[in-house]
């Protein structure tokens, strides 16, 4: 199984996970780069996974439909381009003969899902988080509270450390800057953020990343490490338990440059 990280705008990224075959994309926001892929890759597109409604994610689903071989999935809670198969937290779907679970992850969007599917013996796992959870950082609170997207991380922060994951956008050297500003002493982010650069430097992607490396450098998993505690406390958050750490992190973060 191959996966694929196909640049779009400016710097979204539409997955593609194919098997030689048939392919599944994630959160097409425009659709000429997954039919160029496809093209390329001499591919089917067998389904079609949308995370949430913003246009940047939905803007290419019905001009793939004349490619489409299968569903579009999507937010059982949100109004996406129909027709579509709606799916909330805990339901399951097989793409491409593997599984996936549906995560509910509100906070970005108030109805935004994640796709988890476990992996196996010859395949690391694999999460498809939207806008949720980025490279050292998380999605705007366009819809949601701090607490909701509070919650929705620590749901994705809990998945095994060797989980891929498949975020939308080529945010990464951004977050990392913001992140060495909250936890200046962290040596796991210091290591890591040379290494975002380097790819970024060569034209690569810095992503997949995977949740043990976020879990260690992510200060938005990390809203009881004491260092990212005491930065909170320091811009204003109103407690040092974790949920009001994070709102103040994600305040401070909206008007960092």
């Amino acid at each position: 199984m191959n996966l694929i990280a196909l640049p779009a705008f400016t710097d979204n990224y539409i997955w593609m996970l194919h098997d030689g075959a048939n392919a599944v994309v994630v959160d097409p926001g425009e659709a000429a780069p997954v039919r160029a892929a496809l093209d390329a890759l001499h591919l089917a597109l067998a389904a079609i996974l949308v995370t949430h409604h913003h246009g940047d994610h939905v803007g290419g689903v019905d001009a793939l439909r004349d490619r489409l071989h299968g569903p579009v999935y999507g937010p059982r809670r949100e109004d996406i381009p129909s027709p579509y198969v709606p799916l909330g937290d805990a339901e399951h779907i097989e793409v491409l003969g593997l599984p996936f679970t549906v995560i509910d992850v509100p906070g970005h969007t108030a109805g935004h899902i994640a796709y988890f599917h476990a992996g196996g013996s010859d395949q690391a796992p694999i999460l498809f988080c939207g806008d949720t959870l980025f490279s050292g950082g998380c999605g705007r609170l366009f819809e949601g509270t701090p607490e909701q997207m509070h919650a929705s991380l620590s749901r994705l922060a809990a998945l095994p450390g060797d989980t891929r994951v498949c975020c939308a956008h080529e945010y990464t050297l951004s977050n990392l800057k913001f992140a060495r500003a909250v936890e200046p002493g962290n040596e796991a982010l210091t290591r890591y953020s040379a290494q975002c650069e380097a790819l970024r430097a060569g034209g690569q992607p810095t992503l997949p990343s995977r949740i043990g490396v976020e879990r260690e450098i992510n200060p938005f998993l990390r809203c009881d490490a004491p260092e990212v505690v005491g930065a909170a406390v320091a811009q204003g958050a109103s407690g040092e338990q974790a949920p009001a750490v994070f709102a103040a992190l994600r305040r401070w973060k909206n008007d960092f440059r």
